[in-house]
């Protein structure tokens, strides 16, 4: 997968700082912010000459990139950042909504065709549940990709039995050979999953209402079960938890269905088994879409760059650049993703629409998860004023997870630093008096 460099993200920042002084007019500049390693390079490269064929008028791309929701957030709020198109995640969507931080989306396209119906009805639906009075979510944004969240697993050490539930992370059997996803939206959502698997398993509680109940006994359930956890997990990772597996370092990783495809592949080459699960409990189902914020300053030229992104071959070459799977749900898609080779048979009639051959379908089930595997599973919604709450309990759990051993570690580092730091200083003062009384005594001589 290609790497967007700090290099290009410096060429980005100041591009758009010349931009500023140089007068350019601003309906010739688009401004995109999206998440790092999440679009094909050649895609992006190519949109203005595919701009200029459609409307005959020049642009050019200022492209940025960020890692967390929540700083995009506060850019676009806060700091009234001109951004002309943004990729956030379902809850952002519904948040911004809130907020009203976002402008429809214009669907006049002249002469070029329409792309956005190409989009998933199942998706629209499940998105449209953000919508806000006098708010349809899909008049504001376009999904662009979207995922499970479950278990990667190490095949030579975790059977795949042991890797379909969400015990295999208490196990203390896997101590050490665990590594937790730096979410804690995901975390939230697989403690509280875990800690009523048997009201879940009776019916008597959907995967829905426990990852959307934030509650304080909900929040405090949460915190027992994920501190519970702690003494299993090596660490707690971002984006380079997919690498230490392909690495042999560790056995379990939560982690992201895209991130999977990817590790799973590269591992592969090295003759390492990995491989994936939605666990029996259920998980969470994510969205990311395209939005236009109520700050930015070509919306037309936005417009048109969601509109690009919805057609077929463009939206293939993005899946095969970054492993997540596109919400364009065409038969064009499906045939290309057709896979002979795969034995087991999956249900996607409810992505692709009924009729179109889709429900017993050979196909990548990491990518594509069967019918019955989204049924279970749910998307977390925006928690509001409660998000505070969950921070905070999060904070709790990553703060106290230095054991006794670590912190005796960490004061003995210190300890000896402070020593040495002392013994140079009282080594440095005595050779200052050695020196004085040398150049006194060669006085006196």
């Amino acid at each position: 997968m290609k790497r967007f460099t700090d290099i290009l993200l410096l060429l980005c920042l100041l591009l758009a700082t010349a931009c500023k002084d140089s007068g350019e007019e601003r309906s010739h500049v688009l401004k995109v912010y999206n998440w790092a390693d999440y679009i094909d390079e050649d895609v992006l490269a190519e949109f203005p000459a595919w701009y200029k064929q459609q409307t005959g008028e020049d642009i050019r791309l200022i492209y940025q990139v960020f890692d967390i929701n929540e700083i995009m957030l506060t850019k676009i709020e806060r700091g009234h950042e001109d951004f002309d198109v943004v990729c956030p995640s379902e809850y952002i969507i519904e948040r911004m909504l809130k907020k009203d931080l976002l402008l429809p989306i214009d669907r006049n396209f002249g002469k070029t065709p329409d792309y956005l119906p190409n989009i998933s009805p199942y998706i629209r639906r499940e998105l449209n549940k953000t919508s806000q009075p006098g708010r349809i979510t899909m008049d504001y944004a376009v999904p662009y990709m979207w995922g499970t969240a479950g278990i990667l697993y190490n095949r030579n050490f975790i059977t795949p039995d042991e890797a379909s539930s969400w015990h295999c992370l208490w196990n203390p059997k896997n101590k050490g050979k665990i590594l937790m996803k730096d979410s804690y939206r995901d975390a939230y959502g697989t403690a509280i999953i875990y800690a009523h698997a048997r009201q879940l398993a009776d019916s008597t509680v959907t995967v829905e209402q426990l990852m959307n109940d934030n509650s304080p006994r909900a929040i405090a359930l949460a915190e027992k079960y994920l501190k519970a956890m702690k003494p299993n997990i090596s660490g707690w990772e971002a984006d380079f938890g997919k690498e230490m597996m392909t690495k042999n370092k560790t056995w379990l990783n939560l982690t992201w269905s895209g991130d999977a495809v990817w590790a799973i592949d590269e591992a592969d080459a090295v003759g390492v088994d990995l491989a994936y699960e939605v666990p029996r409990e259920g998980s969470n189902i994510w969205y990311d879409g395209w939005v236009i914020p109520k700050y930015a300053r070509n919306t037309k030229a936005a417009s048109y760059f969601i509109n690009y992104l919805c057609q077929p071959e463009i939206a293939l070459r993005n899946m095969d650049a970054i492993g997540y799977v596109s919400a364009v749900a065409t038969p064009e898609i499906m045939e290309a993703k057709r896979d002979t080779t795969i034995e087991t048979r999956s249900d996607l009639s409810y992505f692709f629409g009924e009729g179109m051959g889709a429900d017993s379908l050979q196909i990548n089930p990491v990518q594509y998860p069967d019918r019955k595997v989204v049924e279970r599973c749910a998307m977390i919604r925006d928690f509001g004023d409660r998000t505070e709450l969950v921070l905070e309990m999060w904070s709790r759990v990553k703060g106290d997870n230095l054991n006794t051993g670590i912190v005796l570690l960490i004061f003995s580092v210190f300890g000896a630093l402070f020593i040495w730091v002392m013994y140079g200083k009282i080594r440095k003062y005595r050779q200052k008096k050695h020196h004085r009384r040398k150049r006194k005594k060669s006085r006196n001589l």
